[in-house]
């Protein structure tokens, strides 16, 4: 069995970055739901992250519609499944970010990158319109969680049940 063709290094290094940011993310958002202690620092962790998510996620899908990814060895339905997969992560990734800002700017907080550097509002500040945000951010949240594990729990199949070397396409280790 010949090995699949790899992604360029350009969409190798996005992937992992993106992934461990959202790991991250994922990883704060619950820790900020669930501690008690520790909030502030947490969110100013996670305010800039999430900016950064964002950023590296228009970055990512410029890069993807300029380069078409390597040919998949995959089935029809199957390359249907991972092509949706995609969309949807690339949907949740812009989504998710995007609905945190307007949930800041509704509250009427500001997302401060570092230091003095803050994001601008995109939504004014209304605590009804903050309510709906919330709800949304976190069943976008659930929704990111899914669809990652989905994504891993693939990866996995793929690399541990099928053996067809796919996993070897986003590496960076030696052929």
């Amino acid at each position: 069995m010949s090995t699949p063709e790899r992604f360029p290094l350009v969409s190798r290094i996005l992937h992992w970055v993106m992934a461990v940011l959202v790991l991250g993310m994922l990883a704060i958002g619950f820790a900020m739901v669930t501690s008690l202690g520790g909030y502030q620092f947490l969110q100013a962790v996670h305010r800039p992250l999430g900016a950064l998510v964002l950023a590296l996620a228009v970055v990512r899908i410029a890069y993807r519609l300029r380069r078409r990814p390597p040919p998949a060895p995959l089935g029809r339905l199957e390359r249907l499944a991972a092509t949706g997969s995609e969309l949807l992560l690339y949907a949740l990734l812009v989504a998710q970010p995007l609905v945190g800002w307007a949930m800041l700017s509704a509250a009427g907080t500001p997302v401060v990158l570092f230091g003095s550097l803050r994001l601008p509002a995109i939504t004014p500040a209304d605590a009804d319109l903050y309510a709906v945000l919330r709800t949304t951010h976190t069943v976008l949240a659930y929704a990111l969680f899914l669809t990652f594990t989905a994504h891993l729990l693939a990866v996995l199949f793929h690399a541990l049940v099928l053996r067809d070397g796919l996993l070897s396409r986003m590496t960076f280790r030696k052929r």
